[in-house]
């Protein structure tokens, strides 16, 4: 078991034998490090934390720390973390709160860029790309397959659907829909499905052109969310990433940005 002389492992900790924890690397009770993750160097990792296999965590992350909730009070909570993930420097990840399900959940095959902070209760999915200085608030959920591009802001509460594209500098304040290209230009705002990303997924060409459609109705047609969602019914060719759109617009919460 890899373990650098000068690190500082609790001795509740478990780490598997084929786990590295580099230089200068401090880990608390309760934190889990699973098969061949790496852990560079100088990293602070609180429990309880589970974290998977074939992760590698880059300089001066923090993973599992109290999170910054006023109403915090010490209260058991955790982190958990799946395979594969990328987290590079200066990543902060707080564990979860009361208020949230007591649980931060970060997917598998991941890209967390430098400077990303991930709050209290945020779950993230599988497949997703955060980009640097990227700040989700606590309560936040991001589906699978979205790109948050640098230096955006996601408010507490807020869900991010399936395969959405965020563009750099966006201030998410309401639900990001699945499948959609949202920017903030320089009010944040739908631009059409994220064609060339669903492209890249092989989606369909047809379905592409289905959700075009279903965004223009629902953005640009001047109808009410209600209106248009019967428009779609009736005009737009039934598919699964069209009928996903309906259920999440169903499920929002917020409402969703337009």
């Amino acid at each position: 078991m890899p373990i650098h002389p000068t690190a500082i492992v609790h001795a509740r900790a478990r780490i598997a034998e084929s786990a590295e924890i580099g230089p200068y690397c401090i880990l608390g009770a309760e934190v889990e490090i699973g098969a061949r993750t790496r852990l560079m160097a100088h990293l602070y990792v609180e429990g309880p934390t589970w974290i998977g296999e074939d992760n590698v965590f880059f300089p001066y992350a923090t993973v599992g720390v109290a999170s910054q909730d006023l109403k915090y009070h010490g209260e058991r909570a955790e982190t958990r973390i799946g395979d594969r993930n990328r987290i590079r420097e200066f990543v902060t990840i707080h564990r979860g709160t009361e208020g949230g399900g007591l649980v931060t959940s970060i997917g598998s095959d991941n890209l967390l860029m430098a400077y990303t902070h991930v709050a209290h209760d945020v779950r993230i999915g599988d497949h997703v790309i955060i980009g640097n200085s990227v700040g989700l608030a606590g309560h936040v959920t991001i589906e699978d397959w979205v790109d948050v591009a640098p230096y955006s802001g996601v408010h507490q509460f807020c869900r991010i659907g399936r395969h959405a594209f965020i563009g750099p500098y966006s201030v998410v304040k309401q639900d990001v829909l699945p499948y959609s290209l949202t920017s903030h230009k320089p009010e944040l705002g739908v631009f059409g499905a994220n064609a060339i990303g669903l492209e890249r997924r092989g989606i369909s060409r047809e379905s592409i052109e289905a959700l075009q459609t279903a965004f223009r109705l629902l953005t640009r047609s001047k109808l009410n969310t209600t209106q248009a969602i019967e428009r779609i019914r009736a005009e737009v060719p039934s598919c699964a990433e069209v009928e996903g759109l309906i259920e999440f617009i169903r499920a929002s919460e917020r409402g969703f940005v337009k």
